[in-house]
């Protein structure tokens, strides 16, 4: 499993994030994500807790979504690794799994109860929305975050490598959003045909510019 370094933020207090702080952390993710998990794994992970900068987010999450199971099961399984070790992994999990499990149950039950009811159904539709709106909000802070990072590290005389990565960025956003939401490709597909091609523009963008 990856152990990127532990980010600058938290440098001097990663040995306090144990694994019970994993637990309780990931519960309150679960807990308080209604209509998708990931918006507020991010509010807490990053903005909140700080325990990862935005960009190392953006990297737990490509990785995770190209794995098998859940993304934010991947994503806690990860960070938990990182910081607490198996136990750490194992309490991530758990905080994420065990009291949103007991809540569907009592959901589900109370829902084939009164799940016809008109109010129901208007609740669930607003909640849809924001459900969309949350998810739409996160990916636009992680593509301010990623150009707001590359912004403040470009000097005078880079200006040009700058722009490059800044084109380079936005067109692999681009074609992205276009293979998964316009032409409905399988996300693997497009992670295939995106990831290892842009890595490697990236890469040579830099060794050009340096």
């Amino acid at each position: 499993m990856l152990n990127p370094p532990v980010s600058t933020l938290v440098a001097n207090d990663a040995a306090s994030i144990s694994a019970w702080r994993l637990f309780l952390a990931f519960s309150k993710i679960a807990m308080t994500g209604f209509g998708g998990v990931m918006p507020f794994a991010y509010r807490a992970l990053v903005e909140q807790y700080r325990w990862l900068t935005a960009e190392e987010f953006a990297r737990y999450l490509a990785l995770s979504q190209v794995l098998p199971g859940p993304t934010i099961c991947n994503v806690a399984l990860m960070i938990g690794k990182r910081y607490a070790g198996i136990p750490g992994a194992l309490a991530a999990m758990a905080g994420l799994i065990i009291a949103p499990f007991l809540l569907v149950i009592a959901l589900g039950v109370a829902y084939q109860r009164f799940g016809k009811l008109a109010v129901v159904q208007d609740a669930l539709t607003g909640m849809t929305a924001v459900a969309a709106g949350l998810v739409l909000s996160t990916a636009i802070k992680m593509a301010m975050s990623l150009f707001g990072k590359n912004a403040q590290s470009a000097e005078p005389d880079k200006n040009r490598l700058f722009n490059s990565r800044i084109s380079l960025q936005a067109a692999l956003m681009a074609l992205a959003f276009a293979g998964l939401a316009l032409l409905k490709f399988r996300l693997i597909i497009v992670f295939v045909l995106l990831a290892l091609p842009g890595s490697v523009a990236a890469y040579f963008l830099k060794e050009k510019n340096e």
